[in-house]
Order: structure tokens, then sequence, then C-alpha cells
């Protein structure tokens, strides 16, 4: 198949349009669903350096061979294998071959837990026979950035020189950076703002409680999440956590206002990805693209653009959870333990928006800056962030409890928290424990954590 036909369909005829997009979203409680998405890095077992696209052991081996023995559909750009889709769910590659699984919309964290399952399975069947493995962190621990080839993507090569422009560590974000998220769906316009609202607030605890990006090149960077870090130099217009969320006012209409202001990376058209970095939407909705002088967008335009957004929380038919580094397969299936739990119970939701009253952006703004650093140790509100991500697993624990969704042998989703509630207990993040074996055991190397903490 194909890649999708964007740029197809009848053009923008007002901004309505681009609000009554969001509003669709909108679903009675009993047809919310989950949706995860994973990403990890792809290595050579026999000398741990990055894989690239062509070859007999590259990246798109690995998906040749999915598709060929567990029934995946291939989706190609320009003659080449970028992604596989199948029942719900899509195989997409980042632009440094970080695999990502965006799983399928499922009605418990039972069968999410599954799905994460299967997937790693089935990766594994495919690539140890090629000599391959794949890891999850939150930041490449080994590579340099020079050495992780880049994969044949158009929307990337146009990123790619973008990002250059706007901060720092973009290209690390690009090629080093690997995450697990969580998308979540909202009833009406004030179900969507109070999950925003809470979600955006507590983004910083779920980024001490999965924090696991503690090595660079090889040793410690001095970061509990560096992947965070990177986030907090990548681009300003598009990441962060965006202040209107917090005013009086907020709704679709000023997401939708927040979106069409932010600059464009691409427009596609004929197969082909065309450079509009830089220029806003809201420019193309008046039809003054010097590259497309006079065209107006239509709405799978708009589709792609709100793509290109990276804030701490992105809305689109649906609310997407973006603060976790990604680690162990017991946190693939924490993550959206967390954020069901808070979100999906009318109690517990009061409880967490309860929580956040009265937190100021500014305090949200530094805790954003120091959770990547402190981790759990963050001080805040005369507290740590250790003490409120205990309150915050116990109001996730009863909202779970309270759903009552059971499997087969009648356990709770609450067991997917245990893990999540030790780290809590503890104060020892996933990269606190991956910094004690690099100073004990590991003898002072990062080269072991491909072995041990492998999928």
């Amino acid at each position: 198949m194909s890649a999708p036909p964007s740029g197809q369909g009848a053009p923008i005829d007002g901004r309505h349009q681009l609000v009554e997009w969001i509003a669709s979203g909108e679903k009675p409680a009993e047809a919310w669903r989950i949706g995860t998405e994973h990403e990890k890095f792809v290595f050579r077992k026999d000398d741990l350096t990055p894989v690239p696209y062509d070859g007999p052991d590259g990246i798109a081996a690995v998906l040749e061979g999915l598709a060929e023995k567990f029934g995946w559909e291939r989706l190609v750009e320009d003659g080449r294998v970028v992604a596989l889709t199948r029942n719900g769910c899509n195989i997409t590659l980042e632009p440094g071959g970080q695999f990502e699984l965006s799983g399928a919309p499922l009605r418990t964290i039972h069968e999410t837990c599954g799905e994460v399952t299967g997937h790693l399975e089935e990766c594994r069947s495919v690539a140890e026979p090629l000599g391959l493995g794949m890891l999850g962190m939150g930041f490449q621990p080994l590579w340099p950035r020079a050495a992780i080839p880049w994969m044949p993507k158009g929307r990337y090569a146009i990123m790619r020189r973008y990002m250059q422009k706007v901060g720092t560590l973009g290209l690390d974000m690009m090629l080093r950076t690997c995450t697990v998220q969580v998308n979540l769906d909202y009833a009406s316009e004030s179900d969507m703002v109070k999950k925003l609202r809470v979600s955006m607030a507590l983004q910083p605890v779920a980024t001490a409680l999965f924090a696991n990006s503690p090595f660079s090149e090889g040793e410690p960077n001095g970061f509990q999440s560096y992947r965070a870090h990177v986030w907090t130099d990548t681009d300003a217009d598009r990441t962060g956590i965006p202040a209107f969320v917090f005013e009086d006012g907020m709704g679709y209409e000023r997401w939708a206002d927040y979106v069409l202001d932010t600059p464009m990376y691409f427009v596609y058209r004929d197969g082909r990805y065309i450079d509009v970095a830089g220029r806003s939407f809201r420019r193309f909705m008046e039809g003054g693209l010097d590259e497309l002088p006079g065209e107006l967008p239509t709405m799978s335009d708009w589709s792609d653009h709100v793509t290109t957004l990276f804030p701490e929380v992105r809305l689109k038919k649906y609310l997407e959870m973006r603060g976790a580094d990604c680690g162990a397969s017991d946190q693939l299936c924490g993550l959206p333990a967390l954020w069901v739990g808070l979100l999906y119970d009318g109690t517990a939701l009061d409880a967490a928006h309860d929580l956040i009253r009265g937190w100021s952006l500014a305090e949200l703004e530094e805790l954003r800056r120091i959770v990547p650093v402190q981790g759990l140790k963050a001080p805040f509100r005369g507290r740590t962030v250790q003490d409120l991500a205990k309150e915050v697993l116990a109001i996730a624990a009863q909202g779970l409890k309270a759903r009552g969704r059971l499997d087969w042998i009648g356990t709770s989703e609450e067991q997917y928290l245990a893990d999540l509630r030790e780290t809590a207990a503890s104060g020892r993040t996933p990269a606190d424990r991956k910094i004690e074996l690099f100073r004990g055991r590991w003898g002072g190397r990062v080269e072991p954590v491909f072995a041990e903490f492998a999928y």
C-alpha cells in the first residue's frame, strides 16, 4: 500500500471545520478506549552498533520479516517499506530507526499489555535470526548522534533542516530518544479541558516515575531523564506547556488557534513532501503559501499538521500523554495504567483535579525544568515529587479499582501499577538503578545495558 493520499478532498472553508474536527473525537464513556504507543532502539548484538535501513540485517529486513511471518500490510513511500499496519495497529519508524508500535484502541489495560507482549515476541522472532536486539530507554545510552543513520522518509528530511534553526537538541530528539505514551478519549469539551489540565500538570510526575535516560555516549549525563531535557530545547513554538490551557475560555477553539499559528513543516502532494517549514497553517488557509500559490488546505493537510506539534500533552481527536521515557515491558503496561486510573473514573479525575488546583504556570515550568535532572527528588511546594507521586498513584489505583475491569483470573488493572508504586515508595527510578549498576557490577561501562535490559 502506498503512503496515504494527503491533500485530497475539498478545501477547508473555515476555522469552524477545524474546531468540529477536534470535537468529533467526543465519545460516551462506554466507548472510551486505550491506545498505547512505544518506541525502542534496534541494535546489532555482535558490536552494539546502530542499524541502517538497507542491508540483509537492516531495518527494512525487520519490516519485511514481520510482514511475511505475521501478516502485516506494508506501507510504501518512494518504493520503500516505511511502515506496517494490521488490525488497527501500526508499526512505524522514527528518524533514527527507532521501532514504534502504535497500538489499536482497546478496552482494557489487560488487552493493551497482551498487545505489547505479543508485539515484542513477534519482533524478537524476526530480529534474533538477523542478529538484532531491541532496547527501551529514554535516550540512546551509547551512540553519538553522527553514528545514527537516517530513515528514508521525506518528512524527516524537512524536519532535520528546520530543527537546526529553532533549537540545539532537535536532532537528538529525532535520532536518540524513545518514549512510551497513551492516547485517551473524552466525552465533551468540558471533559477534555479537565483531563487536559490534569494530565498537563501531572506530566512531570510521569517523567519522574519513568525516568530512564541517565547515559549519553557511554557516560552518565547528570540527568534522570535526558529525553525530557532534550524536549526543553527542541522547538519552543511546538513543545512544552501551552499557557492558555489553564486560562478561562480554554476549549476546542483555543486549541485550534494554537495549531493554526504553530509553524508548519510540510505539505504532502502527489507523493512528495513540500518544504513549507516556518509558515503558519493560518497563512495556508488564506492561500498564502509561495510554494502552493493560491492553493487552500484540505482536512488531510490539517490532520498532518496536528501531528507535528509536540506539547507535553497533545490534543487531536483524543489526548496523548507524552511525558515518559520508554522502559521495560512492565513500564509499557504501567504508563496506560497510570493515566487510565487518573482520567477514566470520575471520582479519581475529580481528586486529581483538586490536587492540581491552584498550581501556577510558573511552578509547572519549574517542574519541567528540574524534574529531568532530579527526578523524584525534585522539590515541589514544600514536599518532593516523590511525595506527590505516591499521592497520584493512590488516586490512580482507586480509579482502576472503580473501573472494575478484571482479567480472566479475576485480577484488577491495579496490578499494572505495582512497579510504579515500588518506584515511588523507594524513590529509586529506573535511571537510579542503572546508575547503580554502572558504578557497581558494570564496572563503569554502559554496554551491559544492551544485554540485561533488551526486550
